[in-house]
């Protein structure tokens, strides 16, 4: 089983969610983040004065899936999100080692 983390823009969240439905992936978990990558922030201006946003509201979806979905998840993250555009976000992939469902006590893939 891998996990995937993935940090996207805000507004591509519901095409990703709709893509990740379509294949099949059954659950994922969604945070609400800030941060920078190579586009460091940008400035803004509101009420005639200039200021610096460095933090970027981005979001965060972590979702597991079993080691053989995890590249055609992948493909499918990045059709669904990219937009050319600097900010796209990132994926990064890591190993679970285990899983278990509290209600029932599954574990391993059938508690995904």
């Amino acid at each position: 089983m891998k996990k995937i983390e993935v940090i996207i823009k805000p507004f591509k969240l519901d095409d990703l969610k709709t893509a990740l439905n379509e294949m099949g992936v059954q659950g994922m978990t969604i945070s609400e983040v800030k941060g920078f990558g190579r586009q460091k922030g940008h400035t803004e201006i509101y009420r005639g004065a200039e200021y610096v946003v460095d933090f970027i509201p981005k979001i965060k979806v972590e979702i597991v899936v079993a080691a053989d979905q995890v590249e055609k998840v992948i493909e499918t993250i990045i059709s669904s999100t990219r937009t050319g555009k600097i900010g796209d976000g990132k994926i990064f992939v890591s190993p679970v080692e285990a899983v278990c469902r509290i209600r029932t006590g599954d574990r391993g893939p059938e508690a995904i």
